[in-house]
């Protein structure tokens, strides 16, 4: 970690101009924002729809979103978590039950009003559809769900015997986005929501604590970034939560973003949905909850995380295809045993395991120029390529072209080689992805103590073509929720959180480099998507 709030210099991660043509244009360094779109729509991920502010997921972005399902889901089994499933639709008195989180989400509420349409013929011939039959209330599409959660739960409680409930659902939510970004932010979007009920707040602060730590891990050892667990700010808690811990992930611009929050909601949501029970005492008393959830944000963050100037770069463990195999077959009497071959090392390779799963394997049998379909690849992420052909044949070698060391990374190795060391391979590529992803987090995190030094760090030098700049800085902070206000609107920076590992902030006395005030350790700030 650096101490002086200059630049660092950049690691092997940082974008950097380029020294030849790249496939993804512009570079990082030169718009990082337009490269960011430029890389989904190279690596077929995703795509904007006709409905403004909503995208299609593609196959290929589906796959990695299901692989992370899949995955995290395993983690919610294995702490006790079940699945269901809750209405789409909200009333709006729902919402109104609880003040601070109505108000919280009321900019963003898409809101159902009709419930048919009659069509209507016009004097040109077409016809108009117009919506009829008025509800008498309104319903709220689902921003989140703990209202209608919450009203399931009172039903469903009535002592202490009924306690813990541990459930998820997987489901989409609509937050009306007004600036969408491909699965950053967009006006729907999909994601998991756990929703859990306690008899007392010792278990229910437990439970918080315990789903971020799932989140932290996830984030680590399945996508290879490296987060900074903490609890948030007042000023950027959860509408209606008592306490809200983060996960927050640094990109290649150095900007910050929320992976995954964990809330505790005391008996906030319990009093307003009528969720109590009898105790143990006989006594009649509200529940404790909880509710923590991730989206496919991390799809993005993913892509601002690893992803370089030629497209993205997957981390194995969350690819859809671990290793793609590209038979080369330039001259048609050699095709069929080219493709033969292929089809035999891809039966071996699945008979492989990587983390208790077998390897995931496509063979590229498409009548396409070698070159594109290579591309093709390079530009999805696949952890790795195998080119096979008919000198390889002779030989009984195969090129091992490994995604994360660039596009032209390419080894000659035997066959049985491959096979044997394609789990440790794999592993390894996981293993330097998220140490290659710490080293440039580790060099762009300063701590910074005066206020000049902050606006410096923060303040591109040239306005008119912003350059990546900032990064996390460390600094001490005794402010209120006004004065977080009044920097966000200054130099559009954010309390990140207040860092749970003591090695990245301990207790130490300092002064507030914003108000002055006494502060008792460093928080994390940056510039945040």
């Amino acid at each position: 970690m650096a101490s002086a709030p200059q630049n660092p210099k950049q690691s092997a991660q940082s974008p950097q101009p380029a020294a030849a043509k790249t496939a993804i244009s512009p570079t990082r360094e030169a718009d990082f924002p337009e490269w960011y779109q430029q890389v989904v729509r190279a690596a077929d991920l995703a795509e904007n729809s006709e409905v403004r502010g909503c995208m299609v997921i593609k196959p290929w972005g589906y796959g990695i979103w299901e692989k992370m399902q899949d995955q995290l889901d395993a983690h919610f089994k294995a702490t006790g978590h079940v699945n269901a499933y809750f209405p789409l639709l909200i009333p709006l008195s729902y919402l109104e039950k609880e003040a601070e989180h109505a108000e919280g989400f009321a900019t963003e509420c898409a809101v159902v009003t009709h419930h048919r349409l009659e069509a209507e013929k016009q004097p040109d011939g077409t016809v108009k559809m117009i919506p009829t039959g008025k509800l008498a209330e309104p319903y709220i599409i689902r921003p989140t769900s703990e209202t209608i959660i919450g009203a399931a739960y009172a039903r469903w409680v009535q002592s202490y015997r009924d306690l813990p409930i541990l459930i998820n659902q997987w489901a989409n939510v609509m937050r009306w986005e007004m600036r969408p970004r491909l699965f950053l932010r967009t006006a729907e979007f999909l994601w998991q929501e756990g929703h859990t009920a306690h008899e007392t707040r010792e278990e229910a602060l437990e439970e918080t604590h315990l789903m971020h730590g799932v989140y932290e891990t996830f984030l680590r050892d399945h996508l290879a970034i490296p987060s900074i667990p903490g609890e948030k700010t007042e000023a950027e808690r959860f509408p209606g939560a008592d306490n809200t811990f983060t996960v927050e992930a640094m990109v290649q611009d150095r900007k910050a973003i929320q992976a995954g929050t964990s809330h505790f909601l005391g008996q906030n949501f319990a009093k307003a949905a009528n969720i109590k029970f009898q105790g143990r005492d006989g006594k009649e008393q509200f529940a404790w909850t909880t509710s923590w959830g991730v989206s496919t944000r991390m799809i993005g963050t993913l892509i601002m995380a690893h992803a370089d100037d030629d497209g993205a770069v997957l981390p194995p463990r969350i690819a859809p295809v671990q290793v793609v195999i590209l038979p080369v077959t330039p001259k048609e009497e050699t095709r069929a045993a080219v493709l033969e071959a292929a089809d035999s090392l891809a039966a071996a390779l699945r008979k492989k395991k990587a983390w208790g799963d077998a390897v995931r394997v496509e063979v590229d049998k498409r009548d396409l120029n070698g070159g594109v379909k290579s591309w093709e690849w390079i530009k999805k992420g696949v952890p790795l390529r195998i080119e096979i052909g008919p000198r390889d044949l002779e030989n009984g070698t195969v090129a091992l072209c490994q995604r994360y060391l660039g596009p032209k990374d390419k080894t000659f190795l035997p066959q049985a080689q491959v096979v044997q060391t394609v789990t440790k391979i794999l592993q390894e590529v996981q293993k330097s992805m998220l140490a290659r992803a710490l080293a440039f987090r580790q060099a762009h995190t300063v701590k910074i103590d005066s206020l000049d030094d902050f606006r410096a760090y923060f303040t591109p030098q040239n306005p008119d073509k912003p350059e990546i700049h900032g990064g996390f800085a460390l600094a001490h902070w005794g402010g209120s929720a006004a004065d977080e206000k009044r920097l966000q609107q200054e130099m559009k920076v954010t309390v990140r959180c207040i860092p749970k590992d003591p090695a990245i902030s301990p207790e130490e006395a300092g002064t507030c480099f914003y108000t002055g005030k006494p502060s008792r350790r460093r928080l994390v700030f940056a510039k945040s998507y």
